[in-house]
């Protein structure tokens, strides 16, 4: 029996550049349907490197849950028997997550880990921080301390914000299993000899020992132009930027920019942020950019990948702070507490940060790394008599890594003429991840925050009749994921389907670019873009190339028949089973892993079942076969957590 929604199955439109003869774009309804011991056998050998899952972000810095729209409830179950059915109902069917929340609050996950269920330490290091069971040695109220010194809750937002619990903590509570005070291995000695000054491009540059790309240094492009995708209303920011790269420096082993490949950007802390916290620190003015000898005792940091080695650079403290540690990230640590209680005054703070660095403390340490996101500035608003010293804190902060995002075009085709110049400019697209910062604003990533506020000075500019080339707005940045599985697998024959959701059909944009350069009717493609809603938040509307209606279907969650792109993957189910079962047929999706990722990947297996007439153990074989060839391509993003979001886009999208 066929696919229930076969019957209403309609293909994307063919290009007109085709042959009128060539089968290719029609509903490919006559292929025959392949036997089950050779529908799993591997269709091509010209591919042999496994796709690759993207993680991250946004800059995404999410736990949990990611805001991805919800999917179809699928009412079709395939039962054992191949080649039955059971057809859903024609009633409107209920809609659900297509993600299983376990937990969204620290009470959630206390209540997964309570000890009468049996749970052990290694059981719930998946789901908790890890360091021991959250009620390893709970803190039991001790009558003789009863009526002695409590400890006095500090009196501020930043600490309310924490939502600690502490329990019958007092100043007399015993402490057990506190983490060591970590080791200072950073040291500022004053320069021996007065250096002559050099200008500053702490504003616009990394220093030369911070290389992410060695052994090459950071280049500094410039922006070109920069423009906002979305519309006003849509839940989710996304801007394009046009970055000069004429004058990148040529590398060993001929490399260069291609299309789906990804380039890094080196963003810095925020100015605000930097002075907060030296203000926070008690760092003078004066000291703050005064060049010093800084030696380190071990490690990388703070040159990203260089060699482990002790060093000696000559910097300044502002330079190290914006770029080189990551003050807003990542999830407070023990060490970083028990840091901070060491240089703690006021006793009941010191106490506060001395019960969240022991083993009783454990349960609410782990309520404040799943709890709302928690940067270095807020703990030290949070806990104002504690003044570590810069050094020491920089020794134990994480490194200020890079940022990855997709080229949206093909680069070796995009250039803006000048005169009789022509500059050659690289494409990408940054969707913002927002969330709420402690003081009930609005907080963005460290990556898509940098690059949206070079996009508003460049919108301030041109509405004063200003060129974005004359403000002098630079992007460091370096030619990195060129050899990433969008890259890697991209073909110039053989028929492709790219699907695709929010910023993750942007490296798409450059697949159809090049592959609509070619009249041969082989080189046929086709694009499902997901969106919510294609008035507000459809990306690069007429800027896919020639025709683009015939080649791209878009598919909008909230107008409309309401439709998700995986469910747009089952009514395309011929087309599907057609291109992967061609000759160098390739299959790309790109987005989140969860939500977007997952659906697709089950309505990939359900297309298998029903046009390869296979059980669904064999369906998934199938497409683990076509991973390996390297005709499907899964280059989706994992949202580990709020705090860690290093790649933006599918990118490489890789908050």
């Amino acid at each position: 029996m066929p696919h229930p929604q076969s019957n209403r199955h309609t293909c994307l439109s063919e290009s007109s550049t085709c042959h009128p003869h060539d089968p290719i774009p029609q509903e490919p309804i006559s292929i025959p349907r392949h036997s089950r011991s050779s529908a799993i056998e591997p269709s091509s050998d010209s591919a042999s490197s496994k796709s690759s899952e993207y993680t991250s972000g946004s800059d995404y810095e999410s736990p949990g849950t990611p805001a991805t729209d919800p999917q179809l409830d699928e009412a079709i179950d395939q039962q054992k028997d191949d080649k039955t059915f059971v057809v859903p109902p024609t009633t409107p069917r209920k809609r659900r997550a297509s993600t299983l929340l376990i937990s969204q609050t620290p009470e959630d996950v206390r209540r997964i880990l309570l000890p009468e269920r049996g749970a052990e330490t290694k059981e719930i290091e998946k789901v908790c921080c890890g360091g021991g069971c959250c009620f390893l040695k709970t803190l039991e109220e001790d009558p003789a301390t009863k009526s002695g010194s409590p400890v006095v809750i500090p009196d501020n937002d930043a600490f309310r914000s924490l939502c600690l619990r502490i329990g019958p903590l007092s100043l007399d509570s015993e402490l057990t299993n506190l983490v060591d005070l970590p080791a200072e291995t950073v040291l500022f000695e004053k320069l021996l000899t007065d250096a002559s000054p050099v200008q500053s491009t702490v504003q616009k540059h990394p220093p030369k020992f911070v290389t992410p790309h060695p052994p090459y240094e950071v280049y500094s492009a410039k922006v070109h132009h920069a423009r906002e995708l979305t519309k006003p209303g849509a839940e989710k920011r996304t801007y394009h930027y046009d970055l000069d790269v004429t004058d990148y420096p040529a590398e060993s082993g001929n490399v260069d920019f291609v299309v789906g490949g990804a380039v890094g950007i080196q963003a810095p802390n925020s100015d605000d942020l930097v002075d907060e916290i030296f203000d926070l620190l008690s760092v003078p003015g004066y000291a703050r950019d005064k060049e010093v000898m800084m030696k380190t005792s071990t490690g990388r940091w703070p040159t990203i990948w260089d060699d482990d080695k002790p060093r000696e650079l000559v910097t300044t403290r502002r330079e190290l702070l914006t770029w080189c540690s990551d003050v807003q990230s990542y999830p407070p640590t023990k060490p970083l507490l028990r840091l901070l209680a060491e240089y703690a005054t006021a006793p009941n703070e010191k106490k506060i940060l001395l019960y969240l660095s022991s083993a009783q403390g454990q349960a609410a340490f782990c309520d404040l790394r799943t709890g709302p996101h928690i940067t270095i500035a807020q703990l030290l608003n949070a806990f104002p008599s504690s003044y570590p010293p810069l050094a020491h804190l920089l020794s134990i902060l994480n490194t200020l890594m890079p940022r990855f995002y997709s080229l949206s075009q093909d680069p070796q085709s995009s250039c803006t003429r000048e005169g009789t110049n022509c500059r050659r400019l690289i494409e990408i697209a940054v969707t913002v991840h927002e969330t709420p910062n402690w003081r009930g604003g609005p907080r963005t990533g460290v990556g898509s925050g940098f690059l949206e506020r070079i996009a508003q000075k460049v919108q301030e500019a041109e509405n004063e009749g200003i060129k974005a080339t004359d403000l002098d707005l630079r992007v460091p940045m370096f030619r990195g994921l060129m050899a990433n599985p969008l890259a890697r697998e991209f073909v110039t024959d053989g028929p492709m389907l790219l699907i695709g959701a929010g910023v993750g059909v942007a490296p798409f944009r450059g697949f159809v670019q090049r592959r609509l350069k070619s009249a041969n009717c082989a080189n046929k493609v086709w694009v499902l873009q997901g969106v919510r809603d294609s008035l507000l938040d459809e990306l690069y509307s007429g800027e896919w190339g020639v025709e683009e209606e015939k080649v791209k279907k878009v598919v909008q969650s909230r107008r409309g028949e309401g439709r998700y792109v995986q469910e747009e993957v089952r009514h395309q189910a011929d087309l599907v089973w057609f291109i992967i079962n061609a000759l160098d047929g390739r299959v790309f999706v790109c987005g989140s892993s969860q939500g977007m990722g997952e659906g697709v990947e089950r309505a990939l297996v359900d297309v298998a079942m029903d046009k390869g007439n296979l059980r669904r153990e064999e369906a998934e074989e199938f497409w683990i076969r076509k991973k390996d060839d390297g005709q499907y391509i899964a280059a989706t993003m994992t949202v580990h957590s709020r705090r860690h979001g290093i790649h933006e886009a599918c990118d490489v999208a890789l908050a």
